[in-house]
């Protein structure tokens, strides 16, 4: 049988690219376009201590905030490129939403997951959005709630086939040290939540 190509990956070898350069089947037409105006993503944008509750941090994840990735990324940042840091035993409120009409969802794996083409259950009761597998679509936003019980390396990824192994992941350390939670993007200073 003959291998398949998918017309985006002939479309960018056609055009000199290479195939990692080509995006994603079904990603071309991305509604995230390139320009998009969205607000510069910044640390303090996506984390926050929650004032009512003891040791409990909201998390704002927004798939395909901008065209990063060709939209496959978390608040702008795609392969690891953005790295929370949650004290271990921290309660963890995640408010999810969804730029794109692709579906995406977030899920909690073990950092070594993040290549493989289908994500497995959660590494935490709770670290996932509804039905990781099929995504969701629209702005409307699902909230998750999880303890981060285990010290070690995690990422939040998207679990529909095949996106976190194009890259939409970021991550996401359970310290055992740490007094706050952090956020930090690149290679800066974590921001401590507020």
């Amino acid at each position: 049988m003959p291998p398949r190509f998918s017309l985006a990956l002939l479309l960018g070898l056609s055009l000199g690219l290479r195939a990692e350069d080509a995006p994603p089947a079904g990603h071309a037409a991305h509604a995230v376009a390139e320009g998009a105006k969205t607000a510069e993503p910044k640390e303090d944008m996506f984390i926050a201590l929650d004032p009512s509750a003891p040791k409990t941090v909201k998390l704002v994840i927004i798939a395909a905030y901008n065209a990063a990735n060709y939209g496959m990324n978390f608040n702008g940042f795609a392969k690891g490129g953005a790295q929370y840091v949650i004290p271990q035993g921290w309660q963890v409120v995640v408010n999810f939403t969804n730029n794109s009409p692709v579906p995406h969802s977030a899920i909690v794996v073990e950092r070594s997951f993040v290549r493989k083409i289908q994500m497995g259950e959660p590494a935490f009761k709770g670290a996932s959005t509804p039905t990781p597998l099929r995504g969701t679509t629209g702005k409307k936003g699902v909230e998750f709630r999880f303890t981060a019980e285990e010290a070690g390396d995690y990422a939040l990824a998207c679990g529909f086939p095949a996106h976190s192994a194009n890259g939409h992941w970021i991550g996401l350390e359970v310290s055992a040290t740490a007094e706050k939670p952090s956020l930090k993007f690149g290679a800066g200073a974590p921001v401590l939540a507020k």
